[in-house]
This record gives C-alpha cells, sequence and structure tokens, in this order.
C-alpha cells in the first residue's frame, strides 16, 4: 500500500465525519429551499409587492452560494475522498451504486433548484407554490434511500 492509500486509511474516521457535516448542511439547504420558493412563488401569485420579491430573493441567494452549493461541493469531495480508501468500500455491491445514484439526483435537483431560482427572480417562474410544496420531500426520500443504503445495506 502506497503512502497515500496510507494517508486516506488514516484519515478515514475524519473524511467521514467531514463528509456527514456536509451532507447535512446541504441536507437541510435543499429542504429549506423549496420552501422558500413556496413563499416566494405565493407571495407573487398574490401580489408583487418588489420589497417582498427582493427579500426572498436575497434569501434564496445566499442560501444556494453561501451554505447549499459549497456543502455540495464538500459532500462530494469528502465522499470521492471515501471511494478512494482501499478496502472500505466494495465496489462490487449494490447498495454504493444505489447511493452514489441518489446523490446523482439529489445533484440534479440542486441545479434545477437553482435554475428556478433565477426564473423567480426575473418573475418567469411557471412552478406553482403548491408543487414546490410537494417538490419539498425529494430530498426527504432521497436521504431515507441514502441512509439505509449506507447503513443497512440490504444488498
Amino acid at each position: 500500500m502506497g503512502e497515500f492509500s496510507v494517508g486516506l486509511s488514516a484519515g478515514y474516521l475524519w473524511f467521514k465525519a467531514l463528509h456527514v457535516i456536509s451532507v447535512i448542511a446541504w441536507m437541510a439547504a435543499l429542504l429549506y429551499l423549496p420552501r422558500l420558493f413556496h413563499y416566494h412563488q405565493a407571495e407573487f401569485e398574490g401580489s408583487s409587492e418588489a420589497r417582498i420579491m427582493s427579500t426572498f430573493s436575497t434569501m434564496e441567494v445566499r442560501l444556494l452560494r453561501i451554505i447549499a452549493t459549497p456543502a455540495m461541493l464538500a459532500a462530494w469531495a469528502f465522499g470521492i475522498v471515501l471511494l478512494a480508501v482501499p478496502g472500505m468500500i466494495d465496489h462490487s455491491d449494490i447498495w454504493i451504486w444505489v447511493k452514489l445514484a441518489s446523490v446523482g439526483v439529489l445533484t440534479w435537483f440542486h441545479f434545477w433548484l437553482a435554475a428556478r431560482r433565477k426564473e423567480l427572480a426575473a418573475g418567469r417562474c411557471r412552478v406553482s407554490s403548491q408543487n414546490f410544496r410537494l417538490l419539498n420531500e425529494i430530498p426527504s426520500i432521497l436521504i431515507v434511500i441514502i441512509v439505509i443504503m449506507v447503513i443497512v445495506k440490504p444488498f
């Protein structure tokens, strides 16, 4: 085992802890952002007061740029490091691929929300406030799948 592999193995628990912290921050943002969009769109559908729209837009931008995107990037970076630690994951197991597919869907959802944020800011979002409320469940469902794959490893 090379010096790099030994270093990865020695830091495994630290990388794992940082990965979990990053995932928690990312999930918090992905759970809150559709709710913000719901309120933003509900206000837009009922009123067009510029002050309200500006407040929502500021909150949404900050949540995406300061919390969600950095947390997503950190979760991915630490996750890749964990995948690279020799002997920790059997890449022939199905659970890891289900987890990675779920993370891929979460990542797509993140970027989809970012695109909707731009539409909301421009006042041309076609997603209803009720649909944003329903979309709020996507991260919840995916995180349940991910946690079961990582902890239970059903297959």
